[in-house]
């Protein structure tokens, strides 16, 4: 791809486009063809994520392609402190971003403490605030001003921020390095500076803003060429200056291009996919109801299947806003004896047979069997398919008046119903799922109704607190996944969570939100400690009490353990492993580095 440019003078012969000691990458099954195209889709712009899961895998640090260890990627070696208060990264000399500027030290000192510490661009201050040292060209250290006990496993799950931050490009557009600037935010038709940074650097644009400015170098495989939100595809295209080779020292990436198809139905995906318009995904379309149709069509489509071994912990999690902004609705929420009574008039083992394809066993909200924060306790209480035992729970409640339908009254004298959300493009399962959960529940005299949202709207109203029960798959059930998001385990994360309200207190230093209740509040404060303690042992021994926490809350409801999964790959794509970790934490498919993918 870069033979001619090479000829004509326009771009460096490859020893001086390669670092000093670029990253060897083995392949998976031997070294590949260079060319081609893979196209792959997403299901909206919010679909984005997929972005970040195939190319934006490029931190200073990253997981084994086994998910067992810390390995360097970036960073060609680093060490931290005893008392975990310094973090020190050894850069690769030599490494060059995508224009063929040098990428050195001063690109992790420009975004840690120009962007992250500048409170115009960055409001709301880090917990625990650090500022990053130049230590020489190639080295940088960070400083805090408390231990950062998870501070290498965030690097190693980190989707590359640490290192998307060219300063020779994006100084000019910060007012601390450019006196000229205002020139450049009246060009642009900005509203200030800020603004104007953020949309160079692509920072609070939304979903795939690392994709959406093609100007900005980069050190991914692929250089974006068509910015996401520019029409019905991104494209991103080679690296020319991509520091990782194969074992017979030849540049990676092998693909020359990724093209993604930007759809609005999930059904077209599958229809793509079983064509063979998809060269190899597993997000949308790894779905247990597609596996049938998608296995009759292998031969027409030219597919094959890979596995993917989930780290998630549940199909579907059911969460109650117990910060509700309708008193009676947050009263009745806030019963544990009516999320119990409920929980036992689930038959899990229904909806694993009629929705799950039987695949998987009925399950709460633990962390995995072979997680080493397993808590049998808080994996299997109220399990138990029993609607008079949930009828009888419910009764402790007080609400034991019904109306002449049969069901219940809460505290304002009115019927208990709820509306239970879902994004169905995200598992179409779900409206199945609500369906049962309907009928299982007007049983026991409470009325739901299911409501499939598009996944933006669902996301505006979760974290608007504008919601009373929310589905979503129980994600991070592994030991990393754990720690690094405990989604499910105390209100943190931006997704979803029972208490909204609870979450923007603990975001806000008690600023705004509202103040949880106290075993809430104890969860949160032995997360705190958790991320100044250093050593992993003392860290699991305190997740392992908020999980102890949890089983005593009960504050989610959950149904089933997935089963292993799987993802289509075309028959001439190769480097697939045949089993891969689906995670989050470490950006599956990220994590069996695409760049060694290739089309034979």
């Amino acid at each position: 791809m870069w033979a001619k440019l090479v000829k004509d003078g326009d771009l460096p012969p490859l020893k001086e486009r390669l670092p000093d000691k670029p990253l060897v990458i083995e392949p998976v099954e031997r070294p590949g063809f260079y060319g081609g195209t893979w196209h792959t889709a997403l299901l909206g712009v919010a679909d984005a994520v997929w972005m970040d899961r195939t190319i934006g895998y490029e931190g200073l640090l990253r997981w084994s392609p086994d998910f067992t260890k810390i390995i360097p990627n970036v960073a060609e070696s680093y060490e931290s402190s005893a008392d975990g208060t310094t973090h020190t990264f050894h850069l690769r000399p030599g490494m060059k971003w995508s224009d063929g500027e040098p990428f050195t030290a001063d690109d992790i000192v420009f975004y840690q403490n120009d962007v992250v510490n500048n409170r115009e661009i960055t409001p709301i201050e880090a917990k625990n605030p650090s500022v990053a040292e130049k230590v020489d060209d190639h080295t940088v250290r960070f400083v805090f001003e408390r231990p950062e006990g998870l501070c290498i496993k965030k690097h190693a799950s980190s989707s590359g921020t640490f290192v998307r931050f060219p300063k020779h490009y994006l100084q000019q557009f910060h007012k601390s390095y450019n006196p000229d600037v205002d020139a450049l935010v009246e060009e642009a038709g900005a509203d200030d500076w800020v603004e104007l940074f953020g949309t160079k650097a692509c920072i609070g644009l939304g979903a795939g803003e690392t994709y959406m400015n093609p100007e900005c170098p980069t050190v991914y495989a692929w250089r974006t060429i068509t910015a996401l939100g520019d029409g019905q595809r991104a494209i991103v295209e080679r690296n020319p200056y991509y520091w990782k080779v194969d074992t017979e020292g030849r540049q990676l990436p092998y693909i020359d291009r990724v093209n993604y198809e930007i759809l609005g139905d999930a059904e077209v995906m599958l229809l793509k996919a079983m064509n063979g318009e998809i060269d190899m995904q597993n997000r949308t379309i790894g779905k247990p109801r597609n596996k049938p149709v998608l296995a009759k069509n292998r031969q027409n489509g030219d597919y094959r299947f890979f596995e993917t071994v989930p780290t998630s912990m549940n199909t579907t999690v059911i969460a109650f806003n117990l910060t509700h902004k309708d008193p009676a609705k947050r009263e009745i929420f806030n019963q544990r004896d009516f999320r119990v009574g409920l929980s036992h008039a689930i038959n899990r083992q229904e909806i694993i047979d009629v929705v799950f394809q039987r695949q998987g066993e009925p399950w709460q909200t633990s962390p995995r069997k072979e997680s080493v924060f397993y808590d049998e306790r808080l994996a299997t209480q109220y399990l138990e398919y029993d609607p008079a035992l949930a009828d009888s729970i419910l009764d402790k409640t007080g609400y034991t008046e019904r109306d002449s339908a049969g069901f219940r009254l809460g505290p304002d004298g009115r019927r208990i119903s709820a509306q239970i959300t879902f994004v169905t493009s995200w598992t179409p399962q779900w409206a199945d799922v609500a369906d049962l959960l309907k009928s299982y529940w007007k049983k026991v005299g409470v009325d739901i109704s299911p409501q499939a949202q598009d996944r933006s709207l669902w996301l505006e109203r979760s974290e608007a607190n504008d919601f009373d029960i929310s589905m979503w798959e129980g994600e991070l059930g592994y030991d990393a996944d754990v720690l690094l998001r405990p989604m499910w385990y105390l209100p943190l994360d931006g997704t979803i969570t029972p208490g909204p309200l609870w979450r923007e207190w603990y975001h806000t230093r008690g600023a705004s939100g509202e103040k949880p209740p106290e075993l809430v509040a104890r969860t949160l404060s032995l997360y705190d400690e958790i991320q100044v303690t250093p050593d992993e042992a003392d860290q699991h021994a305190l997740m392992k009490k908020i999980l102890e926490i949890n089983a005593e809350m009960f504050n989610v409801i959950g149904i089933s353990l997935p089963a292993n999964n799987y993802g289509v790959v075309k028959n001439n794509f190769r480097n697939v492993p045949a089993s891969m970790r689906d995670s989050v934490t470490c950006l599956t498919p990220g994590l069996t580095r695409p760049e060694q993918y290739f089309i034979e």
